[in-house]
């Protein structure tokens, strides 16, 4: 079996106004990512996702060009189930050839950012072919299974502290969740009216549900403490990137200050930036978005580190739908592996792009059997949204 076409295509999916948020992104006017899709001689596609950036919004014009002008060359012809092979070409390129002779990575500029960001993708559409060469899921793959459905947390909460109660109460009663996720930072000011949001949302939701926060990275190690201290006593699930990803130092300080669990990773790039996490015990969850950290096969090391680490996994899933799959195939089978993350945001990107559904059922979602990554895409779909 031989690749003879990658072909990544930037999609862009506008969000009616009235399901447009507001967070410390601003409006989120369109749903953005690059769909990659490999083709074989034997008639086997496969499909990946690569982003631009965590938000929905992003400009992928760079990164589709990254995938269709420097790294789609190198794979025509090559087999594609030589998956570890050929993460190793495309990160190592120009001196693929020593890394692959001696062992180690000899990486050039691109060690970070949309060049990951373009590997992840193609990694994600290989793993789907070897699964449907082989008739089995990823996860099949990947070692099986651990159980046939995940809990999933609703992940959305932007409202303000008036109406956040109701707006995380209903994503309860939407699929059953019994845990959600809100939005706390730059975005509300003052660090106290976040508090503030957090306590209501609280009162709201009782001691039964879990509620994360997330802050988007957007706060100081002080106010980030700040916040650690007036909410500890909402037994949160954890508090998701206090303060930027560039300032790990800064993470595990907050980390050190209090008794609330950190989590991070979504801005994160290869098992390199996850080992100093762990290492700096700057987390206590890590969480790789698998369309920008490297693909399910960085995915897999970014996991070991977790189970080395006694940290937990749980995957950055605000994704299409190649993305999400390959997030809940790695999620599911590994030992770190346990909770989804599932978007409450209009993402027409995880709901339209395919024909199946990943639904959620009283707080589950089922881990489908379905050959590869057990998503067939609406090609028709990429050609009304797919950016020249």
């Amino acid at each position: 079996m031989r690749i003879t076409s990658v072909h990544g295509t930037w999609v862009s999916v506008p969000i009616p106004p009235e399901r447009q948020h507001l967070s410390d992104y601003g409006k989120q006017p369109s749903f953005d990512s690059v769909i990659i899709r490999i083709e074989t001689d034997v008639g086997i596609i496969g499909w990946g996702e690569a982003k631009a950036g965590v938000a929905s919004t992003a400009a992928c014009g760079g990164l589709a060009a990254i995938i269709n002008r420097d790294l789609a060359p190198l794979l025509l012809g090559e087999d594609p189930r030589d998956l570890s092979r050929l993460w190793d070409v495309l990160y190592n390129v120009p001196r693929q050839g020593f890394a692959l002779d001696r062992g180690h990575v000899f990486p050039a500029l691109g060690r970070r950012g949309l060049s990951i960001s373009a590997i992840a993708g193609i990694d994600i559409a290989l793993w789907d072919i070897l699964g449907k060469s082989l008739n089995a899921p990823v996860w099949r793959l990947l070692g099986g299974r651990r159980a046939e459905r995940m809990p999933a947390y609703a992940s959305g909460g932007w409202a303000p502290e008036e109406r956040i109660g109701e707006q995380l109460l209903g994503y309860v009663k939407q699929g059953g969740f019994r845990a959600v996720k809100m939005r706390v930072g730059s975005m509300d000011g003052p660090v106290a009216r976040s508090a503030a949001r957090v306590r209501a949302a609280r009162a709201a939701l009782g001691p039964e549900i879990g509620l994360a926060a997330d802050a988007h990275g957007t706060w100081t190690v002080s106010e980030a403490k700040t916040f650690c201290r007036m909410v500890e006593d909402c037994d949160l699930m954890w508090f998701e990137e206090p303060v930027t990803a560039d300032d790990k130092q800064g993470q595990a300080e907050v980390r050190r200050s209090s008794a609330v669990p950190i989590s991070s990773g979504e801005s994160e790039f290869t098992r390199h930036d996850f080992r100093e996490l762990a290492e700096l015990r700057a987390a206590d969850v890590l969480q790789p978005d698998l369309a920008i950290a490297g693909g399910i096969t960085e995915g897999v090391r970014i996991g070991a580190i977790a189970s080395a680490f006694n940290l937990r996994l749980a995957p950055h899933l605000w994704s299409g739908a190649p993305a999400f799959a390959a997030g809940l195939h790695l999620a599911a089978s590994q030992s770190a592996g346990f909770i989804l993350e599932y978007s409450l945001g209009h993402n027409p990107m995880l709901h339209d792009l395919i024909e199946e559904r990943f639904p959620v059922e009283d707080g589950y979602v089922a881990v489908p059997d379905r050959p590869g990554l057990g998503i067939t895409v609406k090609e028709g779909f990429l050609q009304q949204y797919g950016q020249p």
